[in-house]
């Protein structure tokens, strides 16, 4: 079950040797019948220089590392900001449950 099979040796027709042969000797009618003369080809379009690569200055790779750097501490901030704001409401959810808990507790009391 493990063990590699061999494939069968290619058994695929040659040309020489296709059921099928090649068609040869068939010409397409003309789509028109105007007999007007073939355009003369055009020039090729001029090709574009490729844009050129980015050349990065001792100056660019500061801007970009404090570029880097601000982004990095904004989305930490605000990732932080948001935990934060979870486990102040978990945290008064909980609280609120402990004094409904008591105060049902001291109904059935009385």
């Amino acid at each position: 079950m493990f063990t590699p099979k061999i494939p069968p040796p290619d058994t695929a027709p040659t040309p020489a040797t296709s059921l099928v042969q090649p068609l040869t000797g068939i010409t397409h009618p003309p789509a028109c019948t105007c007999h007007h003369t073939p355009a003369a080809p055009t020039a090729p379009a001029p090709v574009t220089p490729a844009r050129p690569a980015v050349q990065l200055t001792p100056g660019s790779l500061i801007v970009a590392a404090a570029g880097g750097t601000a982004m990095v501490l904004i989305i930490g901030t605000v990732l932080v900001s948001m935990l934060l704001a979870t486990a102040i409401t978990a945290a008064s959810v909980a609280i609120c449950a402990v004094v409904l808990r008591s105060l049902l507790n001291n109904q059935k009391g009385n």
